[in-house]
């Protein structure tokens, strides 16, 4: 048994450390890597939740799909956590309208 345990903690310990990375729609691949996500089920709008403290990024899953919003303060993300109703939230407080609209993010670059 302890044997076992010692050669799956070793196993552990060995294994290569592999960022998860989503696409945002439209947008390219963003590593997950500096986001704290949260799976979410008590929300009929939003399936997971990724929010970066130092950068200020949300990144949100509804539907399957991915959308990031940028500049989004922490007293804002603390909200939609903790909001009776989410979905309510996200869309009177978070969700944009249009392009160009609050919390919208610069267009990466091609190369």
């Amino acid at each position: 048994m302890v044997r076992t345990i010692a050669l799956l903690l070793s196993q552990l310990l060995t294994a290569p450390i592999v960022s998860e990375t989503v696409d945002i729609t439209g947008r390219g691949e963003v590593d997950l890597a500096s986001f704290e996500c949260r799976d979410i089920n008590r929300s009929t709008v939003l399936q997971r939740v990724c929010y970066d403290r130092e950068q200020h990024d949300l990144i949100v899953a509804i539907d399957g799909a991915y959308d990031r919003y940028c500049g989004v303060p922490a007293r804002t993300v603390d909200g939609l956590m903790g909001a009776p109703s989410m979905g309510q939230f996200f869309n009177q407080n978070i969700r944009r309208q249009i392009s160009g609209d609050r919390y919208d993010c610069p267009v990466p670059r091609r190369t």
